[in-house]
């Protein structure tokens, strides 16, 4: 097959790259913004042997994902904010019995129920830091529609290769809009492939290097003996209140993210090198920032951009550096600031971090990060 050149929505794009991906399950409830996923998947998935069931609603639907992927299918869920809040405690035990699962969330306006139909960029902490414990978990930012299709792919690479739960944070604006996308021949993509013990004979489904090693997983039903739970648990799966076992699977499950951190680190950089300001964004908000920041330059200001497609883990380093010549920093994005935060946290950055954000259910215009832009030179 050729390259495939279509019109297509955000969330039409993620379907589409699930699926090439190998996607053989989908297990959701019905949310918007993020229905036209399911929706889809309903349609395209019996057409590959696929299943998709609508759940109950979302505790249920990541759960039935997690029990889909302990038999060796590719699983997947969509949701936005209010469902993403319930799938907390089941995204927790995937991260600690390293069950790979891809959740899509499509962000929209909250707290609770919120805007539905507005967009919003408010889940990014949750993203990270919803569940309790320590566990290790990847979030992917798409800012157009081809990297919907790009990153979604992704994100079942890195699920299956890492066992983690990987989330890809869309919003309603990115979900929804429409735009011409080559799509790549199927055949130029390596279908992810989770890797197997070699044998049922001595099988630990934990045995794995204590400095970030991930075990192979054998699928239910293979013959191979594992037992699962969202105990702490020893390298046979059997519950433990060991400390020294407790804190060695603890430290084994973070990193085997965080040593790769910097590896991981996806994004799209221009003109930042010696600017004087240096905008930082990401998703749709990039896009108004992105066109605000060639406006700026082309009146005389040095002004850069950083749009992050790696959200988590993230990439300290690596910010760090391509920030270091930045006189200041403008952190345009669709909530009060948890982009931002993290920036003056993590990145430990000495220069001053403006924070531009809004709640209001409104994306950005190009004027208003541009306006922001002239304000802070």
């Amino acid at each position: 097959m050729a390259e495939t050149i279509k019109l297509m929505q955000g969330n039409e794009a993620c379907t589409m790259a699930a699926i090439a991906a190998g996607l053989r399950f989908y297990a959701g409830y019905p949310i918007t913004p993020s229905t036209e996923i399911a929706e889809m998947c309903s349609e395209e998935l019996p057409k590959v042997g696929g299943k998709f069931i609508q759940m109950e609603d979302e505790i249920g639907s990541i759960s039935a994902c997690i029990g889909a992927s302990l038999t060796g299918a590719k699983a997947m869920t969509a949701t936005s904010g209010p469902g993403f809040s319930l799938m907390q405690e089941a995204i927790g035990y995937a991260g600690l019995c390293e069950i790979p699962v891809v959740i899509i969330d499509v962000q929209r306006v909250g707290p609770s129920t919120g805007m539905p139909t507005s967009p919003a960029q408010g889940d990014v902490m949750q993203a990270r830091w919803g569940t309790h414990g320590d566990h290790p978990i990847i979030a992917l930012a798409p800012g157009n529609v081809k990297e919907c299709y790009d990153l979604t792919f992704r994100a079942f690479e890195l699920s299956e290769k890492y066992r983690v739960p990987v989330i890809v944070l869309m919003d309603e604006v990115i979900g929804h809009m429409r735009e011409k996308v080559v799509l790549p021949d199927p055949s130029s993509y390596a279908i992810p492939r989770r890797p197997m013990p070699e044998s049922p004979e001595g099988y630990k489904p934990y045995a794995a290097d204590p400095d970030g090693g991930v075990p192979p997983m054998a699928p239910f039903g293979t013959g191979y003996r594992w037992h699962c739970t969202g105990l702490t648990h020893d390298e046979n799966g059997a519950p433990t209140s060991k400390p020294a076992i407790a804190g060695a699977l603890a430290r084994r499950l973070n990193l085997k993210i965080e040593n790769k951190t910097e590896e991981l680190a996806d994004y799209f950089a221009e003109e930042l090198e010696g600017c004087d300001l240096a905008v930082v964004s990401f998703g749709s908000s990039a896009m108004a920032s992105l066109s605000a920041v060639r406006r700026a330059r082309k009146e005389g200001y040095k002004v850069g951009m950083l749009r992050l497609k790696t959200i988590w883990p993230f990439p300290i380093k690596t910010v760090k550096s391509l920030l270091a010549s930045a006189k200041k920093i403008l952190v345009p994005e669709m909530n009060l600031g948890q982009l931002a935060l993290e920036i003056e946290r993590s990145a430990a950055c000495e220069q001053p971090v403006i924070r531009l954000g809004k709640a209001n259910g409104e994306l950005f215009h190009p004027d208003e990060v541009f306006a922001a832009i002239k304000e802070a030179l």
